[in-house]
């Protein structure tokens, strides 16, 4: 069982920096795909950024050149740096774990982009 606790989120101005973490514990972390989530009601929630477990990463266009999505496999975190954040990125964010046998969800850090 893994489990998964998100921590960064804020209210910043638009332009302004944030950094998300989500550390881990339980199960063999380097072996997850990982991936950030971000929600808005009304919406579904949508992939922003992943990291696999061969290291390959993805990003959504929208904050391509933005976001940054690394990891510390010696600390069990996954990070998500944001960047010139925009009203638009005002959401819910998710770190999402994933492996053949299922996925596990953090509880959501909230992040308000607004004068």
């Amino acid at each position: 069982q893994v489990q998964l606790a998100e921590s960064g989120g804020g209210s910043v101005q638009p332009g302004g920096s944030l950094k998300l973490s989500c550390v881990a514990s339980g199960g063999y972390f380097a072996a997850y795909d990982m991936a950030w989530y971000r929600h808005v009601p009304e919406k579904e929630r949508e992939l922003v950024a992943q990291i696999l477990s061969s290291g390959t990463i993805n990003y959504i266009d929208d904050v391509k050149g933005r976001f940054t999505i690394s990891k510390d496999n010696a600390a069990s975190t996954v990070y998500l740096q944001m960047n010139s954040l925009k009203p638009e990125d005002t959401a819910v964010y998710y770190c999402n774990f994933k492996r053949w046998f299922g996925e596990y969800w953090g509880q959501g850090t909230q992040v308000t982009v607004s004068e």
